[in-house]
């Protein structure tokens, strides 16, 4: 397989780099290499590497800035998987993308489907389903997995901020009315690898892991596990306002992944203790790194 993975210094695409490995040569192209704004140089790419399998990483994740930066939003969110897809319908490869749980109104209580009618609330989460359009209308052969709350031992994330916070303050002021399931970038990439290995039929499919939660809930979970006193108060969303609207339901069902490829997702506290200890694991090397590069030093 000849599998080209753009997005690999982001959350999920560094998991992804490490985890698909295995099944075949993987061009992973960095910013320098490859410049995803431009349209031409990703066709140009795409055509030097002829690639079997696209799995694509990359995105426009800073929502708040998207309402202001509409144009490079579109570009990543939505013209570049309209690209990619139109590249795999004509060279008969695969196309792998990741969509957002932002796609939706945001409203009930009931979990979203994959056929729940749509509604972003945001500029962002627009984007984001004019792509998944624009791929299920290429006629290529692709998988679209939705996602909610992404977070990882590395980058910039709600569980990273949550603890750096925690090493000075006492309390904080949480949203307690949005509620999620919390997604590691490690549980994304295992199933991406898993989905593609066997084969997985074309569609859309949630993935998340189970159980639900809030902001203020994920914050007291991370807070307990670390080991910090810091107290996490409930705040509403109107408390905290945002340049762009954050949907106040992202639970997402699960049933129809778990049923294709007949596993069982884990709930999101198992992956949160597995994230931090990943974390702290990254922390040791780090540090023993840097005592060990002391030491060897004339």
């Amino acid at each position: 397989m000849n599998l080209l993975l753009l997005g690999k210094t982001g959350q999920v695409g560094f998991e992804l780099h490490r985890t698909l490995s295995p099944l075949g040569k993987i061009t992973a192209p960095g910013r320098e290499e490859l410049d995803l704004m431009d349209e031409k140089a990703v066709t140009d790419f795409l055509v030097a590497t002829n690639p079997s399998m696209i799995v694509n990483a990359a995105a426009w994740t800073a929502v708040d800035a998207a309402e202001q930066q509409q144009a490079e939003a579109e570009r990543l969110n939505t013209g570049l998987p309209e690209q990619l897809a139109h590249y795999a319908a004509t060279s008969n490869a695969r196309l792998v993308h990741y969509s957002s749980d932002y796609v939706y109104p945001g409203d009930g209580e009931k979990p979203w489907q994959e056929n729940s009618p749509t509604g972003p609330l945001s500029h962002y989460g627009k984007t984001k389903l004019e792509g998944d359009e624009a791929i299920k209308q290429s006629g290529a052969n692709y998988l679209i997995f939705r996602t909610s709350w992404v977070y990882s031992a590395r980058g910039n994330n709600f569980m990273k901020t949550m603890l750096r916070l925690a090493e000075s303050k006492p309390e904080l002021n949480i949203v307690a009315d949005q509620i999620g399931a919390p997604t590691p970038a490690r549980l994304i990439a295992q199933v991406t690898a898993l989905a593609i290995h066997s084969k997985l039929e074309t569609g859309l499919y949630h993935l998340a892991p189970t159980g639900e939660t809030s902001w203020q809930g994920f914050a007291r979970e991370i807070f307990g596990l670390a080991g910090k006193s810091t107290k996490a108060n409930p705040i509403p969303t109107s408390d905290y306002p945002t340049p762009a609207k954050r949907p106040s339901n992202s639970r997402m069902d699960v049933t129809k992944l778990q049923g294709a490829l007949n596993i069982q997702l884990p709930d999101w506290q198992s992956q949160l203790e597995l994230t931090l200890n990943e974390l702290n694991q990254q922390i040791f090397q780090d540090a023993f790194d840097t005592s060990t590069m002391r030491i060897s030093r004339p």
